[in-house]
């Protein structure tokens, strides 16, 4: 089998400065790639248990001062820092819910199931990514401000955000794509077994599907946290405003030390959503493959 060449032969890699050279320069972009991603988040930590005075005056020194622990504490207490963390949690559990329901069940009917009309179904899905945001954000309000049929409005309510975050086009192809390569012949041999379509779908398809669900709840969840304008317009009542809306309107009325320490609080519980799930993400993004957003 013939070798595939490439900007640098066999032969050069051999040779002990080319090998060092590249060593070296993977070392540097690694470095690169740790300081940009790491960077923001450790002067963040360091900004968070700072004197106000240290963080105007010599922001970029290592460590300006002594290191005040409390700020920690007053931003929880002083800020309601707490109340609107667990107003965060909620919103973040009640959209994975509602995201994983309609993705996998929608999954399901589209890719396993297979009605007629199933391609038109994906075809509209796949359209509405195209879509800005901004422009379905007016009849979005309009409708959770009377809801159709029903009647009554969510405004301050959490429906008013765990609905819309459900209809989410991108979750529900993402998850079709991964049920699509799923056997076929074990949902034949159900069928002529006799199971029914939503036994096939609890015993069969959901225990197949947990590297799809932890992208989806993944997604939902880093979605809900960083949320700032459509929680801001539904949850005009301020005790009941996640993380993401709060801290900005307080930013100019509290000390800079106090306001990063509330930054910090809300930045590290999704970090540690996201190396708990992690595994999930990135087993579950490879599978699915070809649909990107």
């Amino acid at each position: 089998m013939t070798e595939e060449r490439g900007l640098i032969s066999a032969a050069d890699r051999r040779r002990p400065l080319v090998r060092w050279t590249m060593a070296g320069g993977a070392v540097a972009v690694l470095a690169l790639l740790v300081f940009a991603g790491l960077g923001p988040i450790l002067w963040l930590a360091k900004a968070a248990i700072s004197q106000p005075n240290d963080i105007v005056a010599r922001p970029l020194e290592l460590w300006p001062g002594s290191p005040q622990w409390h700020n920690i504490a007053d931003a929880w207490s002083r800020l309601r820092v707490g109340s609107a963390l667990i107003n965060t949690v909620w919103v973040a559990l009640g959209n994975w819910a509602v995201s994983v329901l309609v993705a996998t069940t929608g999954g399901y009917a589209l890719s396993i199931l297979r009605p007629r009309y199933a391609k038109v179904v994906n075809g509209a899905l796949l359209a509405t990514l195209f879509i800005p945001g901004v422009i379905s954000l007016v009849p979005l309000y309009l409708t959770i401000l009377d809801v159709p049929i029903v009647g009554g409005s969510l405004i301050n309510t959490y429906w008013a955000i765990w609905l819309p975050a459900g209809a989410s086009a991108f979750n529900v192809l993402i998850t079709g794509r991964f049920f699509a390569q799923l056997p076929a012949e074990l949902f034949e041999a159900a069928k002529i077994d006799g199971v029914g379509t939503f036994r096939m779908f609890t015993r069969l398809v959901l225990p197949l599907s947990g590297p799809i669900i932890g992208v989806v709840s993944l997604l939902s969840i880093i979605a809900a946290w960083r949320e700032y304008l459509w929680p801001k317009l539904v949850l005009p009542d301020r005790t009941k405003q996640p993380l993401s809306v709060m801290l900005p309107s307080i930013r100019d009325n509290v000390q800079i030390n106090l306001f990063m320490a509330g930054l910090l609080i809300s930045v590290v519980l999704p970090i540690v959503i996201f190396l708990l799930f992690q595994r999930y993400f990135i087993r579950g993004a490879g599978l699915t493959g070809g649909i990107k957003g």
